[in-house]
């Protein structure tokens, strides 16, 4: 089997895309790919603290692999920052990066581009699979997640700190993509047939940001 990373923000299409990968014949996932502020110590976008995100790896029993951004990182310093970890996963002979994209094509092309620069493929297990089955698969295959940032130019602030169930699916207006692939909504996945124990967590503070992003903060359980 050929190794590979998954890039990975600790979100349900990640999860959905390392079950793929794990169940097909093909790839062997040796770690986990992070972007994080290191003003914030959290997930790029997501919000969610590396203290969680480190619990889950563990939960899955699977190493991280984690790229620093400055705070507010334009693309000329994300790509210098990525790019020094991808040239280091590929001294370590590691020539594969997966991503749980599904249809976001000029993302796909930016990613693909970015790989080749270091001899580097994408792998795309979930590409173009319709995001309401998606969703229901998750759902029903017993994944467990909680929505840490919503766009509220596309949902209602309570929608942050929900749980990512049939409910929420009903309760999205017109127009919002059920998996969240437009940006509308973010998640932490806590629990799940991949993970060895759940990741105990409780809701904490609750911010809006820009005028428009609401975070629900995720504390550790103690």
């Amino acid at each position: 089997m050929t190794p590979l990373v998954l890039s990975w923000s600790g979100g349900k299409d990640g999860m959905l895309a390392l079950e793929a990968l794990r169940a097909g014949a093909d790839y062997d996932v040796v770690a986990l790919l992070t972007t994080l502020s290191r003003e914030h110590e959290r997930i790029s976008m997501h919000g969610v603290r590396e203290t969680l995100l480190d619990a889950q790896a563990d939960a899955l029993d699977l190493p991280l692999r984690k790229v620093w951004l400055p705070e507010n990182p334009d693309n000329d310093a994300y790509g210098a920052a990525m790019g020094r970890e991808l040239a280091a996963l590929r001294a370590d002979c590691i020539k594969h990066v997966a991503f749980g994209d599904l249809f976001l094509a000029d993302i796909r092309a930016y990613r693909e581009q970015q790989l080749a620069t270091v001899d580097m493929r994408g792998v795309f297990p979930l590409w173009q699979q319709p995001t309401g089955d998606i969703a229901r698969r998750f759902i029903d295959r017993g994944y467990r997640a909680i929505l840490t940032c919503v766009d509220t130019d596309a949902l209602d602030a309570a929608f942050a700190g929900r749980d990512y169930n049939e409910r929420l699916l009903a309760d999205l207006p017109p127009g919002c993509d059920p998996a969240g692939e437009n940006g509308e909504f973010h998640t932490f996945v806590y629990d799940g047939p991949l993970f060895r124990h759940a990741v105990l967590l409780t809701s904490g503070e609750r911010i809006l940001r820009d005028n428009r992003f609401q975070f629900c903060d995720l504390l550790p359980a103690a």
